[in-house]
């Protein structure tokens, strides 16, 4: 039988202020990662973009040994709480 494998996993913060851009859509920014930005056409797409776009920058920062500008707590537990935004 295999020995269970523990999960190490690192969640981030990341603060974002989303407003409406110019053409109709929604345009995402961290205030506290000015390379952390994105666009959608509603607020559950920009809130999707961003999201990944933070997932690449840190995956890249690590790679490139640069410090993440977010607050991370390890956890080792494999249950997780994900946000779900909609509009209202």
């Amino acid at each position: 039988m295999k020995s269970a494998r523990t999960l190490r996993v690192l969640e981030y913060e990341l603060p974002i202020k989303i407003g409406k851009d110019r053409l109709e859509g929604f345009v995402a920014v961290s205030p506290s990662w000015s390379d952390c930005y994105a666009q959608g056409d509603s607020i559950d797409e920009v809130v999707a973009e961003i999201t990944a776009v933070a997932a690449s920058l840190i995956e890249l920062y690590k790679e490139e040994g640069l410090k993440i500008p977010l607050k991370s707590t390890p956890t080792n537990k494999s249950t997780f709480r994900i946000p779900v935004l909609t509009s209202a």
